[in-house]
Parts: C-alpha cells; structure tokens; sequence
C-alpha cells in the first residue's frame, strides 16, 4: 500500500519504517528540514536499537523517503499522525498545535476514501473533532493508538501484543478493512484485534500509561514504608508480584518514571477529566505524579546524608542520563534531574551516560561530563546510580572500589547487589531496602 507519516520523531519515523519493512511504500513527512535531511540520509535522529537497519533498509529498498513537503503524502491510502503532543507550557493539558497543524496541511492533499489513522496519545473527544475536518474532503478517519516501549519500539511496532482500531460507524466496514491491509502480515500472526469507537480507543492508551504509572508509583509508595521500617521492598515486590492479579512487571521501586510518555500523560489525562466534569475520579493521579517526584529528591536526600548534610565542592559520579536504558531520550529523566539538584546543592557532579550525554549537555550544558565509566568514576567521593544500563548493572565492586576515592554508592534503580558491594567494602543504600 500507499503510505505517509506525518512527523517523524521518535513514533514517526518507527513507524514508517517499520511500515516500509512490512512491504508498503512510505513517505515520512515532517516540517524539521535538518531531521529529514538525516532520515533521508539513513541517519538515525535518536538512539533506538534496530532503528537504523530498518532505517537503511527501507532507504536502500526505494520503499521509504522522506519529505518537507505535505504534497508528498498525496497519493497515499493511509496517512499515519505521529507527531508530539506535549504537555502544554500553561497547564498540564496536552498541546494539539501539532496534532491540527498536520491534519490541516493534509486536508488539500487528501483524496477521497483514503484514511488518517491518528496514533499520537491526545485527550479523549480529539478524534470526533478531527474527523468533523476531514468529513468535506471525503477522506475517513480512525485513531489506532501506537503502544511503544523506548528500547523496544521496532520490535513494538512489527510484533505489536494487539491492535486497536478506533473507527466511525458509519464507516467501520471500510476503515477496519483498510487497517487490516495495513497490517495483514501483523494478522497473519493472530494478533489481537480490537475494534471500537473513537472515545475508547483515544481512553486505551492514556489508561494504560496511567495503569503503569499508577503500579510504579504503588511499589514506590511501598519502598517509602519500607525505608522507615527496615523492609526490603525488593523481596516485597518478589512476593507479591507470584500473584497472578498483580504480577512482578513494572514493580521495580526506585528513581521513578519518566519519559516523553508517562509523566505527561498522566497530568493531561487529569487536566481532561477535569474538564470533563470529573475530575475526582482520576484525582489519585496527581499523588501518582507527586510519589514519582519525591523518588527523585529521595536520592538527592541520601547523597547529601552520606555527606553530613553538605554537598558542597564533593565529586559524584552521576551514572545514567536517559530515563531508561537503550535510549537517549532526557525527556523528564529522572536520572537527569538528580544530577541537576545535586549541581544545585553545590556538588561537583561528573555524568556519563553511554547515549544521552550530547542530549543532556544541550539542555544542561552546566552539568560536566565525563567521555567514558572510568572518568566519571575516577577520584570520585560518591556514586549515583540512576539508570539501569547494562555496563552499570554488570560493575564489579572490587575493581569500581579502586577507581574511588570513598566508596559509598546509591543505587537509584536496585539493580545491584548489596552484599556484594558491601562485602567489597562499600557503603550501600538502595531504595526501600
């Protein structure tokens, strides 16, 4: 088939080339000349695994291009939105700027019968509003939420655990039919297909973050109790997460969440149902956010305590900048945030991330940055872990006790053994444990 993605960050430009390896011919389209430039160049714009061979592949292929120009996507069957929707600047809503601007630059290149298919997270009510647009073109529109996990976002988008198809009833048949064309090698493989209107398909994804977020910050609560009572709320998780209601994923306490997803998800899930008249019933939310917040501070709390209370002038090596590993996404990273308190405190922080360092040194460019482990390490008098990247996770206490000037380490994600590294003569503190 015929298809254009419009915005090619991070959901956009998976998409489309991911489409483009399932068979489709694809024209990203996107209004950042510099960002189109690289796509067009197979230059990934961002860190993900496996994005760039698709990336080239698609490019090499003849399948998938890129494009400034909206007059590009006319001839496409579908026409994927997958551009940003952030949280807006005066409130905690989300910003539709982006959403209407590129539904109002395709309106003159649609054709009748093809189909905008929206997978950018917007308030419920977006969808009917915006199909009111397209109606006089004779165009359709259905909204199919993207479900992506940063690290993961290929694998995601071609082996997706279920599609949802948020369609309008007077054109179901047609619309579900089109995205089955889309997607037919997906289907081929029995994966889940749920069919409904627009309301619940805009309410699947917002709900879903905020049921992630909602057991993040549950387990976080917990380590909060736990620190006050000598529990280990990493045993805590072990144990409860053997019950099958509950289950042991997303029960990892620690720095908290972050993303470009979840924190401000939550927030414009709250601002909307606010504005619907039922603002209480998601009024939990806004503890969500406060718990997830406090995570932060937390280790700040326990860094300025080893020190007797003063940061001031000590070296801490701040390991991690992403707001997970497998990314270079600094967007509300926790890991990013306590180094810039802890810069605020007076320390002399050192931050190394194996990706994000050049996106962290654009928006913090006061912070310093070490090019390798081993500098950032190197004399340092306190370590932060605080996001779980492999060659963190895997440090040897012995070896890292050498490279130290006072061996005393928090591990902001719980991912590291304590007896270990106590046994190797360093002061430990986890989170809840």
């Amino acid at each position: 088939m015929q298809l254009s993605v419009i915005g090619c960050g991070y959901l956009g430009a998976v998409h489309a080339a991911s489409m483009a390896s399932l068979g489709h011919t694809v024209v990203g389209i996107d209004v950042d000349e510099a960002k189109i430039a690289k796509l067009s160049q197979g230059v990934a714009p961002f860190h993900e695994p496996g994005f760039t061979e698709i990336l080239q592949a698609g490019i090499d292929s003849g399948r998938l291009t890129f494009s400034t120009d909206f007059a590009a996507a006319a001839d496409a069957d579908v026409h994927f939105i997958g551009v940003g929707t952030p949280q807006r600047k005066d409130g905690q809503g989300a910003d539709l700027t982006y959403v209407d601007a590129s539904v109002a630059s395709l309106v003159p290149h649609l054709k009748a019968g093809s189909l905008i298919a929206g997978k950018s997270t917007v308030p419920v009510g977006t969808a009917a509003r915006l199909a009111e647009i397209v109606a006089p073109t004779g165009a359709h529109l259905a909204w199919n939420p993207e479900f992506l996990r940063e690290g993961f976002a290929v694998k995601d988008t071609v082996d997706p655990d279920r599609l949802v198809y948020g369609v309008a009833d007077a054109t179901r048949d047609e619309d579900v039919a089109t995205l089955d064309a889309v997607y037919a090698s997906i289907l081929e493989r029995e994966t889940p297909r749920l069919v409904m209107d627009y309301a619940t398909a805009e309410l699947v994804k917002i709900s879903a973050n905020s049921f992630l977020a909602t057991k993040i910050s549950f387990i976080n609560a917990m380590a909060e109790i736990a620190e006050v009572t000598g529990a280990d709320v990493t045993q805590l998780a072990d144990a409860i997460g053997y019950d099958a209601r509950i289950g042991r994923k997303f029960l990892n306490a620690g720095v908290g969440f972050g993303g470009g997803c979840l924190p401000k998800d939550i927030r414009a899930f709250t601002a909307r149902a606010e504005e619907l008249g039922k603002g209480d019933s998601l009024a939990f939310l806004k503890e969500i956010d406060e718990i997830n917040l406090r995570r932060r501070q937390r280790v700040v709390d326990l860094v300025v305590d080893s020190f007797d209370g003063s940061v001031f002038g000590k070296r801490v090596a701040v390991l991690g900048l992403a707001f997970k590993p497998d990314s270079d996404d600094i967007r509300d990273s926790p890991a990013l945030d306590v180094a810039v308190r802890l810069k605020g405190l007076g320390a002399e922080v050192v931050a190394y991330d194996p990706e994000a360092i050049e996106n962290a040194r654009r928006l913090h460019p006061q912070l310093s940055y070490a090019d390798s482990l081993d500098a950032a390490l190197e004399g340092s008098e306190a370590v932060a872990v605080v996001t779980e990247w492999k060659q963190f996770r895997e440090l040897d206490p012995a070896e890292t006790a050498a490279k130290v000037a006072r061996p005393v380490i928090f591990d902001g994600r719980n991912v590291l053994d304590p007896a270990a590294w106590r046994a190797a003569g360093w002061t430990y503190a986890g989170m809840g444990r």
